[in-house]
This record gives structure tokens, C-alpha cells and sequence, in this order.
């Protein structure tokens, strides 16, 4: 069982073996370093960059449930990227 739901994900439209895959998941490297920066003081926070961040996770939202093959993984990554980019303009704006 295990073995067939590894050989569907292999064998997906937006598998390991494809850049539908790697690009979103290399793109978690941005969400977490955005994560990691809830340490830094507000002020040292750039609001271009975190509207940056919210705004291309909130368009690639909507995008990645549009394309075909349906990308959970950009999805994902792209909710995170809106969420942790709202929250550092919150921080900032406070």
C-alpha cells in the first residue's frame, strides 16, 4: 500500500521528477527564513520586502489551484509566504 501511494507520487504531474515539484518546495526556504526573522526587532523589518512576500504568496494562491496538475505543495508554500508575510507588516505597522 505504502509502495503504491510512493510509486502515484513519483509518477504525478507535479512529482519529484518535475521543476512542479522542486520550485515550491525550494520555496519553503523563503517562508522559513521569514519565520526565523519573528526574532528581529520590528524595526529592522523591510516593509518592500514583506509586501513582496504577501503579495506573491496571495497571487500564487490563487494560481496554483488554477494550472493543471492542481500543485498542493505551491499552494502551500504560497499560504505560508502570505501568512508570515502578513504577520512581519503587522509587526512592523504596530
Amino acid at each position: 500500500m505504502v509502495t503504491s501511494k510512493l510509486q502515484a507520487l513519483w509518477n504525478h504531474p507535479a512529482g519529484p521528477k518535475t521543476i512542479h515539484f522542486w520550485a515550491p518546495t525550494f520555496k519553503w526556504g523563503i517562508s522559513i527564513a521569514n519565520i526565523a526573522d519573528f526574532q528581529k526587532p520590528p524595526e529592522n523589518i523591510s516593509y518592500l520586502q514583506q509586501i513582496a512576500v504577501t503579495c506573491t504568496g496571495m497571487i500564487w494562491c490563487r494560481c496554483s489551484t488554477v494550472i493543471t496538475p492542481k500543485n498542493w505543495n505551491l499552494f502551500s508554500v504560497n499560504v505560508a509566504m502570505a501568512a508570515t508575510g502578513i504577520y512581519q507588516l503587522t509587526r512592523k505597522i504596530k
